[in-house]
């Protein structure tokens, strides 16, 4: 059965369709032939032999003119170099204002073909069929594009919202298990920031969530998508709500940068989840229990919880510092006064914390998860 919920944003006209169904990636051509007469699929050079040739051969076959290109997969290939490749190559194919650009793939993908598509030709239309778990439940949700450069991770990139989001479970049976753990990191962080009976769900259907039960995982990936959609339709450029999305992000993404990526994207913020949740412990905030069942549930999911090496706590600041929520060159955090339930002030969903309390907790973090 198809499940399907519309993303608006009420200050503009903006809207589209997220659907959600196995088999769903075979039955776009309709969809797709009403925006464009051009199609670049743009995809990894992992996903193109499973599913790229296959889209390209349905649609083609469908009477679409259509180009697929792709470019080596992994977050290192996450860059400017990469993006200007891409729009080299569409020039080359020729294509134009009357092209649209799908994005088939990861997290990676749909950040780079997405940008590409919002600049390309001052922007042409969108759609986004991401094929991993944090594409379905993140990255393709909310319009967020970019690229990584040496000073940091998505320093480079636009809010540009897609024409429609296909998201086909049955694409996951092929993702390897540790990308897999990419996407539940997020699923944890949506219920932790907004929902605690979506992550009790997630505590008592791990089992099944790791072993790809297709029907657990469309409720787990539809609530967990409807919780972005209805966060992003508040605060589409970030400037509130949209905060707690970057809830473990603070920590994870500094993480990343500093171990140049080779811990990836959910170990960092599965990391980041537990060293700010400790944040909001040392507040007063947050409950030991709640600290423990957050902790649990991230080791319950297989999520290793280790860092390759101690970092000296000045270091790990300054990455912090170029983190998109950080004001006045001070890092700002998601505050969780119980799960689901984030603290709120004065209509600001982050806050400063102590210099003291920060260090605390990234010495916390050294300590206790370091497996040197």
């Amino acid at each position: 059965m198809t499940k399907k919920m519309m993303c608006r944003f009420p200050s503009t006209s903006d809207h589209y369709e997220i659907k959600i169904c196995s088999g769903l990636l075979k039955h776009q051509t309709q969809f797709l032939s009403s925006l464009a007469s051009k199609f670049a699929i743009i995809t990894d050079d992992m996903i193109a032999p499973l599913y790229g040739e296959q889209l390209h051969k349905t649609l083609s076959e469908s009477g679409l003119d259509v180009f697929l290109f792709s470019f080596p997969n992994g977050e290192k290939y996450k860059t400017r170099a990469t993006k200007e490749l891409l729009e080299n190559q569409l020039f080359e194919k020729g294509l134009g204002r009357d092209t649209c650009v799908i994005a088939l793939g990861g997290g990676v993908v749909t950040d780079v073909a997405g940008y590409v598509a919002a600049t390309y030709c001052r922007g042409v239309p969108l759609v986004m069929i991401p094929t991993s778990l944090l594409g379905m439940v993140d990255a393709s949700i909310g319009g967020k594009t970019g690229v990584n450069v040496p000073y940091g991770k998505n320093m480079l990139g636009c809010i540009y919202q897609p024409k429609k989001v296909v998201i086909d479970p049955s694409t996951l049976i092929s993702l390897p298990k540790k990308e897999l753990a990419n996407g539940v990191v997020e699923m944890i962080k949506h219920g932790i920031v907004a929902d605690c009976e979506y992550f009790e769900y997630l505590e008592e259907h791990s089992s099944q969530v790791l072993s790809l039960d297709l029907g657990v995982l469309e409720k787990a990936i539809f609530e967990s998508c409807r919780i972005k959609k209805e966060i992003v339709e508040q605060d589409e450029k970030e400037n509130g709500k949209r905060h707690l999305l970057n809830f473990g992000h603070t920590v994870g993404h500094a993480l990343e940068h500093l171990t140049h990526y080779s811990l990836s994207h959910g170990e960092a913020v599965a990391i980041g989840l537990l060293v700010e949740s400790y944040l909001s412990v040392q507040l007063g905030a947050l409950n030991q229990k709640s600290f423990d069942r957050i902790q649990t549930i991230l080791v319950q999911y297989g999520l290793l919880l280790q860092l390759p090496v101690r970092f000296p706590v000045q270091t790990i600041l300054d990455a912090m510092v170029l983190d998109k929520k950080s004001l006045k060159g001070q890092p700002r955090f998601v505050i969780i006064e119980k799960i689901g339930s984030p603290r709120v002030c004065d209509a600001k969903y982050c806050t400063h914390v102590d210099e003291v309390l920060i260090r605390k907790a990234l010495q916390w973090m050294n300590d206790a998860l370091c497996c040197n």
